[in-house]
């Protein structure tokens, strides 16, 4: 199980990494922006709350990739540029900023809206031990989400019966047998997207 010196470790990695690439990608991720607020007509940053470390509530920040009248959620209004930005995973550049604030690691189970983490029970509230992460090995092994929620009759009713579980038993592995080597090769496994 991940132990307290394993937490502080993580938390210094994130912090000098998420300084290092935003001086690095601060100009690129206002242009997205930028490009963003043209493409869907409203503001390019989009917040919404999540859950976090210990049930904590905070806010995200991703790029606007859906129209004006759509959600996030309905494919069919995601923008032409939303589209290319979750393809590579750019969306999500400004949780930088979530990470150097210390709401969200690099590494570690992908945050929640209400009704999924903060609902565990028993032995699966050990996923609340560590940050939401960036990136993660059950978001890693669900890559191509949407696209398989997209194949089903009832895609809200397969993810949180198929889907979620599996991410639950996906991620308690994570904490249970946390090596920070780990996080290096899921870090490595997610910027190939970027690409």
């Amino acid at each position: 199980m991940i132990s307290k010196q394993q937490l502080v470790l993580k938390r210094g990695f994130d912090l000098v990494l998420s300084v290092m690439a935003l001086l690095v990608l601060v100009i690129p991720m206002l242009i997205l922006l930028i490009m963003a607020s043209f493409d869907t007509k409203q503001l390019g940053l989009f917040t919404q709350v999540r859950v976090g470390q210990h049930g904590q509530r905070f806010t995200i920040y991703k790029i606007r990739t859906f129209r004006s009248s759509g959600s996030s959620s309905d494919p069919d209004q995601v923008s032409r540029l939303g589209r290319f930005l979750r393809t590579h995973g750019w969306d999500e550049l400004p949780q930088l900023v979530n990470i150097l604030l210390g709401q969200m690691s690099f590494v570690g189970p992908r945050p929640d809206v209400s009704g999924f983490a903060d609902q565990l029970e028993g032995e699966d509230r050990i996923i609340l031990k560590v940050k939401p992460g960036l990136t993660g090995p059950a978001s890693i092994a669900y890559a191509h989400e949407e696209v398989l929620l997209a194949q089903q009759a009832d895609p809200e009713a397969y993810n949180r019966e198929v889907i979620w579980p599996h991410k639950v038993e996906i991620n308690k592995n994570y904490v249970q047998s946390y090596r920070f080597y780990l996080d290096l090769t899921f870090i490595y496994r997610s910027l190939s997207r970027l690409i």
